[in-house]
């Protein structure tokens, strides 16, 4: 896929991946937050392989409603009980990927599909594409926009309206 952006992950893309690693995998709960973790919370491969608890639990010690991610980041466990390694990520992806057919997909999908939603929403929630931007941790704007993917089926609910 050098070259091509990922393809995003689709509501019933995302649905699909839940129900398939919560009957098909050896460790369901840990496959569900790898998955949810890159399309809900936009995380690159290497920031779901070194997430430490610190990074999403308050100071009460509850799951936060937010997540911190430093420069030294493992709560996504191998079964081994080690940390996973960010190739693990993006290799579990693919495999993932492939059991399910999605094709032009890959660990980067879920991240491009958050950036897309969230582009997508902001005129909801009052923010705006810098918002989105800072979100994803780009430094230009123009980095987030190329993450954006279009609708063609929107663009003619759009052109409808005018």
């Amino acid at each position: 896929m050098a070259g091509k952006q990922a393809k995003i992950v689709t509501a019933p893309m995302l649905r699909r991946m839940l129900r398939h690693v919560s009957r098909s995998s050896s460790f369901p709960e840990r496959d569900r937050a790898i998955i949810l973790l890159s399309v809900k919370a936009g995380l690159r491969a290497c920031e779901i392989a070194g997430l430490d608890w610190s990074m999403v639990l308050d100071a009460r010690g509850r799951v936060s409603d937010t997540i911190y991610v430093r420069d030294l980041i493992a709560v996504i466990r191998s079964y081994r009980g080690s940390h996973l390694k960010a190739n693990s990520i993006v290799n579990w992806f693919v495999a993932r990927y492939q059991e399910l057919g999605f094709e032009g997909c890959s660990s980067h999908s879920g991240r491009r599909s958050f950036i897309t939603v969230a582009a997508r929403n902001i005129h909801r929630s009052g923010c705006s594409l810098r918002d989105v931007q800072l979100l994803a941790g780009h430094q230009s704007i123009e980095t987030t926009e190329r993450y954006i993917d279009g609708d063609t089926w929107a663009q003619r609910r759009l052109i409808a309206y005018l």
